[in-house]
């Protein structure tokens, strides 16, 4: 009893911790900047609550065409990633543990680059290719970093997944798409929903190779970059705001997802 209580009381405490920066976050949002920003000492506490923070930095199109980039980004890369991952996580979990478990060592080691060293080359290729400043070339360039974590949760995925259902299809007939796309995806549904989802969270807030591949009509962080940067902090806040939404739905909708046995890839074989 004593034991949980102070579990609770840490869980408490890191949940304080995380959810403190969100809430500072609101306030600002919804306080009139004297109360705020103005402010050298400013109240944690909402003192004057307003909307013309919010309605005053979303008016025109200054918010909706970088908000429909970052959209646009994050599920493309969410469905390349699901295509290309869907594959390789079948096959690493039908191989032998010794060859499939350096395999994803390598893979996850290559997110360990510094994103910078790998954007500037791409979008050198990319202006040859007419793939820079385009949605589609930064999509395929953020998939280098959400690939290697959805092979890994779908080879665990793949591998939770009993043979013996696979041994039964192939038995009555199916051959490898057959089992692959009725038996097995079916099956695998919410490791691809946690991968997706991961991928996109991923790909929402991405910055460095945003900065790089579209730096003239960019997604979302970067307009919150440039705004704060350039002293426009309302309206840097009001994107802010509105761009953690997304990101809350999603998190909500991934807790379902996120079982031991759909993450563990590379622990069986």
């Amino acid at each position: 009893m004593k034991r949980n209580f102070f579990l609770y009381i840490g869980a408490i405490i890191v949940g304080i911790y995380f959810l403190f920066p969100l809430y500072v976050l609101v306030l600002l949002a919804f306080n009139k900047p004297e109360y705020t920003v103005l402010t050298l000492y400013p109240s944690l506490f909402l003192q004057a609550p307003t909307l013309n923070n919010l309605i005053t930095a979303l008016q025109g199109n200054a918010f909706i065409d970088p908000f429909m980039k970052s959209l646009e980004t994050a599920t493309l890369v969410g469905l390349i990633t699901i295509a290309l991952a869907i594959p390789a996580g079948y096959g690493l979990s039908r191989i032998s543990r010794s060859i499939a478990y350096p395999i994803l060592v390598l893979l996850l080691v290559t997110n360990m680059m510094p994103g910078i060293v790998i954007g500037i080359p791409i979008a050198v290729d990319f202006i040859k290719l007419g793939l820079f400043e385009t949605v589609e070339g930064l999509a395929l360039a953020q998939t280098l970093i959400t690939l290697p974590l959805a092979t890994f949760i779908l080879q665990g995925t793949f591998s939770a997944i009993p043979r013996d259902i696979e041994y039964q299809a192939r038995i009555d007939g199916a051959g490898l798409f057959h089992r692959l796309f009725s038996v097995l995806l079916p099956l695998a549904a919410p490791g691809i929903a946690a991968a997706f989802l991961i991928s996109w969270m991923f790909s929402w807030d991405e910055f460095t190779y945003a900065v790089l591949l579209m730096p003239y009509h960019s997604t979302l962080p970067v307009t919150i970059y440039i705004d704060v940067t350039r002293g426009n902090i309302l309206a840097g806040i009001a994107f802010s705001l509105v761009f953690t939404i997304p990101v809350i739905i999603l998190t909500f909708a991934l807790q379902k997802y996120l079982k031991g046995e759909y993450l563990a890839g590379g622990l069986k074989g």
